[in-house]
């Protein structure tokens, strides 16, 4: 089921809130002349749709009032450039309520229970960025124009649907997962949620591919998310010596990175404020005991080299280390497999600590 939150919408921008608002009740509209076979122009617009449903005595005079409030803020916020007030949006939010509550009351197939009005309120911990949630709102008018062209019996299966979207308090996607684009290879594709946008492709996290990457970075190619192009066929013709099996491979460590990546913001958005060490798909919590680990010889074993290049650095305790352990890997003569040792020896003198 898809999701919209309105009051999330209200408090990052008011002009969001007021020109998403009124394509969405304009699409609410297009279903009532639908409901009502009432014949209508091919282009007619919001207000001419308004005129029509007044001229069939559908609207009530507070309804009517309602449509032309948000029609008229709608337009205002989609073409005027000065700032826009929360109490705007409070009053194309109040008018939003009584329009919905309008339709499923006389439209609406289904039994519900529509809840009471509340005016907004601000979360402690607001999560979604702006393009987020344009994006979200987009799919939500994407939705019911689509419910348009479905047949009454289809229609009606996606009421409850569409009821959950213009109420919905609760936001059905984790903050950040929200797809902004796809990028294919050949017949398969992954999707590339908003908080990866733009997020730096570190060579190391592909094991197979990080010279490939490597190749494609010192030709300014492939070096954050937005750079890969939407299909990926091609991609190996900035670089010498490189083909398509190189370009299937990193395309399977893509798939399997973004992955990871989403896991990794679901955990710390469940567990906010806490400090991880990531290796791969694996993770590690960081205690204040272990945090205060000296990084030397007497405390891990197997790597002297890597210690002694840390040390160099200034990275004397474990809190010194990065969150992406796998950049340890830049270092001289220092390895992925160094570096998972290392990991897994955080990972022990974390359970000792535990049974102290």
């Amino acid at each position: 089921m898809l999701h919209v939150n309105w009051r999330t919408v209200f408090f990052y921008s008011p002009r969001t809130m007021l020109t998403h608002a009124r394509t969405f009740v304009e699409n609410i509209l297009q279903k009532v002349i639908q409901a009502e076979k009432l014949p209508e122009e091919q282009r007619s617009g919001f207000l001419e749709k308004i005129d029509l449903l007044n001229k069939s005595e559908l609207l009530t005079p507070e309804i009517r009032n309602d449509l032309h409030s948000v029609r008229k803020l709608g337009n205002e916020a989609a073409h005027d450039t000065r700032m826009f007030r929360y109490s705007e949006a409070l009053s194309s939010w109040e008018s939003i309520y009584r329009i919905v509550k309008w339709y499923i009351e006389v439209y609406g197939p289904v039994s519900l229970d529509f809840p009471n009005y509340q005016d907004p309120s601000t979360q402690k911990n607001p999560s979604l960025g702006i393009v987020e949630i344009q994006e979200r709102l987009k799919a939500v008018e994407e939705l019911l124009v689509s419910s348009l062209r479905k047949t009454k019996v289809e229609s009606e299966s996606l009421a409850a649907e569409e009821a959950a979207i213009a109420i919905s308090v609760s936001e059905a996607i984790t903050p950040g997962l929200t797809t902004v684009r796809t990028i294919t290879y050949k017949d398969q594709y992954v999707d590339i949620p908003y908080f990866l946008r733009d997020a730096f492709l570190l060579p190391q996290r592909f094991e197979k591919s990080e010279t490939f990457l490597i190749r494609l970075g010192a030709e300014q190619q492939a070096r954050i998310m937005s750079e890969l192009p939407n299909n990926l066929e091609g991609l190996n013709r900035y670089t010498k010596r490189y083909n398509e099996k190189h370009e299937g491979i990193f395309f399977e460590e893509l798939k399997q990175y973004i992955e990871e990546e989403k896991n990794r913001r679901r955990l710390m958005l469940e567990r906010p404020g806490e400090l991880f060490f990531f290796f791969k798909d694996d993770y590690i919590v960081v205690t204040e005991e272990l945090s205060q680990i000296l990084l030397n010889t007497e405390e891990f074993t197997g790597f002297p080299n890597l210690l002694k290049q840390l040390n160099e650095d200034q990275m004397t305790r474990v809190e010194h280390l990065p969150k992406e352990l796998v950049i340890l890997a830049k270092y001289n003569n220092v390895g992925i497999s160094t570096v998972e040792k290392l990991f897994r020896q955080l990972k022990e003198k974390q359970k000792e600590n535990m049974n102290i």
